[in-house]
């Protein structure tokens, strides 16, 4: 479906709220091509006396033969090239004829149909096919129905009241008109059932002759008919009997304010229903099992914690505490993932939550410490977030340990304080951990360090994720910062 900006490009000189109803329009696109079994072109104005049209959306049904094998959108004509568009634009009314179609200079039956809203013409949709497509087959019921309904709907469309502005449809699922069709009176009252729409019924229980039978004695309760006709809309709504799914979608019909009925478009969803049952099952499993591997790596941390009390060792101890804090940091990426629907999670979240674990383990009274998360990078893939994590863990641990020693308190007002950076590119993520403590020497080096901790954070983010990571001295400020910057997988 054409966006905004792509019909702003054609430059027609519309408003904002003027091409939101062309692409209202081009959303119904499928549904009047199959009605009319015709190729239907979107032709927007690109002067203001209507001497020159733009083609802003093409589309080809799939009830009938195409004429045109190529691709239109686009391209520019005159009122000379166009007579029939020109006159629909001035005019404001139905203008029917035969126009030669390049490059075969093939006549074609063309009926343009000037598009309304708020009482201006804002465009032409014209519909075209080989000339005599009716005539060259006896029509039956179902393309005279079809036929009908189209004309009902251009002419709601040359009134302004088609498409409908006040829509909560999703425009991505609206049925085709072969999935089956419906139509129906005032009074809900089926004038004609198409034969596709006559088999999805009979799937839900619905047996023999419908014609002459309201959707309400059918166990149908569609609103698609409304006496009090304010603000128009289509209307969805789904069944679901026999183990089947039936998704209907209901089209009012009106004229001159007066309601015509409506066009009833079903089709039969049970696989994707099925679909949607199989993805909800397995996306709870998935969470169920980031939920049991969270709560097996807080035992592991209660079971070490445990082992870290009988310990004599200070050294032993500090080792324990260590393990243990990193374990937690990977334990919260798998409780953020149990909590979501998606396999990416949150790295700004991530990042909050083991600030907010820093703030409580680390600071005391005695030595406050202010954690800070400033930017988002965005949702990350789980594979690349649980590393991260760790690295961001460790980066913690060492600039509480390093940055802030007992012997150097703060000098600056805001106290002692750790900001921790996030942003993201097209394709690398960047986070940086920054203090205002003592700082490392000018000449450090992270490449030489020997220290677990630093050896942790360059296997993590050089080895496994194919990154960099470099810790230096701030040039603006006293302290010290750890850049890390990683490359995006490729989707």
């Amino acid at each position: 479906m054409a966006t905004l900006a792509e019909l702003a490009r054609l430059e027609t000189g519309l408003s904002k709220d003027q091409l939101r109803h062309l692409q209202r329009l081009i959303a119904w696109w499928g549904m009047l091509a199959d009605l009319s079994f015709s190729d239907l072109l979107l032709f927007v104005p690109t002067d203001s006396d209507g001497g020159e049209f733009a083609i802003a959306s093409q589309i080809r049904p799939t009830t009938g033969q195409t004429l045109y094998r190529d691709d239109h959108v686009g391209l520019r004509v005159t009122d000379v090239e166009r007579p029939l568009v020109a006159r629909a634009y001035k005019l404001h009314q139905v203008v029917d004829g035969e126009v030669p179609i390049k490059p075969t200079n093939r006549l074609a039956s063309v009926t343009c149909i000037p598009i309304t809203h708020d009482q201006r013409v804002i465009g032409v949709l014209s519909r075209e096919l080989i000339p005599n497509f009716a005539e060259r087959r006896d029509p039956g019921e179902l393309e005279r129905t079809y036929l009908e309904a189209f004309h009902r709907l251009a002419k709601m469309v040359a009134a302004g009241a088609f498409p409908f502005a006040d829509n909560d449809v999703d425009m991505d699922e609206i049925p085709r008109v072969g999935d089956g069709l419906l139509v129906v009176d005032p009074e809900a009252r089926i004038q004609y059932a198409s034969p596709n729409a006559l088999s999805t019924l009979h799937r839900v229980g619905v047996l023999g002759n419908v014609a002459g039978r309201r959707l309400e004695d059918l166990g149908i309760k569609h609103p698609v008919i409304s006496h009090d006709l304010g603000p128009l809309r289509a209307v969805v709504a789904e069944i679901e009997r026999n183990d089947t799914a039936v998704q209907l979608l209901g089209v009012p019909l009106v004229e001159q304010r007066l309601s015509r009925g409506a066009v009833v478009l079903l089709r039969d969803i049970t696989e994707l229903r099925l679909r949607d049952r199989l993805l909800v099952s397995k996306d709870a499993t998935i969470r169920e099992i980031h939920h049991r591997v969270k709560n097996n790596l807080q035992t592991i941390s209660s079971l070490l914690r445990l082992q870290g009390r009988r310990l004599e060792s200070d050294e032993a101890k500090m080792a324990i505490d260590e393990s243990v804090r990193r374990i937690r940091a990977i334990a919260l990426v798998h409780e953020t993932l149990a909590n979501e629907t998606a396999d990416d999670v949150s790295l700004a979240d991530v990042a909050n939550m083991l600030a907010r674990t820093a703030q409580d383990s680390f600071t005391s009274p005695d030595r406050p410490i202010h954690f800070e998360v400033i930017g988002d990078a965005g949702l990350i893939p789980s594979d690349v977030v649980t590393p991260l994590a760790v690295v961001l863990n460790e980066l913690l641990q060492n600039t509480v340990d390093h940055a802030f020693p007992a012997s150097a308190p703060p000098t600056q007002e805001k106290g002692a304080l750790v900001e921790i950076f996030l942003d993201r590119t097209e394709k690398r993520i960047r986070m940086a951990v920054r203090d205002n403590g003592v700082g490392v020497p000018n000449d450090f080096d992270s490449e030489t360090q020997q220290g677990l901790g630093i050896s942790i954070i360059r296997a993590l983010a050089t080895s496994e994720l194919g990154g960099a990571i470099e810790v230096r001295r701030r040039n603006d400020s006293t302290g010290s910062e750890a850049l890390v910057e990683v490359p995006l997988p490729s989707s």
